[in-house]
């Protein structure tokens, strides 16, 4: 399994008003979406999310998400090394995801094909 990308997720209070920081920093245009109830950026490397705290607990306990060329393979793979599936493979609006906990208690999200 190879990991291609990292995304560092951040919460903001106002997506609206981080947005434009994000922006300028990385030299992106936002992709803005709405999933699970929160509201979402994605900006170069970064996803910014905002929402009501009910719904932003959900993706605040990610640490980062970790784009994969094979989702099933890289799914696999880190079950067979220790990790634990906490969400399994689903359809998201922006592709498919899964949420792993590594042996070493981080929690991730893996996305890919």
């Amino acid at each position: 399994m190879a990991i291609d990308s990292v995304v560092a997720r951040q919460r903001v209070e106002d997506l609206d008003a981080a947005v434009p920081f994000y922006e300028k920093l990385t030299g992106s245009t936002a992709t803005r979406f709405a999933f699970a109830g929160v509201n979402l950026a994605s900006v170069g490397p970064f996803l910014l999310f905002a929402g009501p705290d009910e719904a932003v607990q959900r993706v605040a306990g990610v640490t980062a998400t970790l784009a994969v060329a094979n989702l099933d393979t890289a799914v696999a793979e880190a079950g067979a090394g220790g990790a634990e599936v906490v969400m399994p493979i689903q359809p998201t609006p922006n592709g498919r995801r899964a949420v792993l906990r590594h042996p070493h208690g981080g929690v991730f999200e893996y996305v890919g094909p």
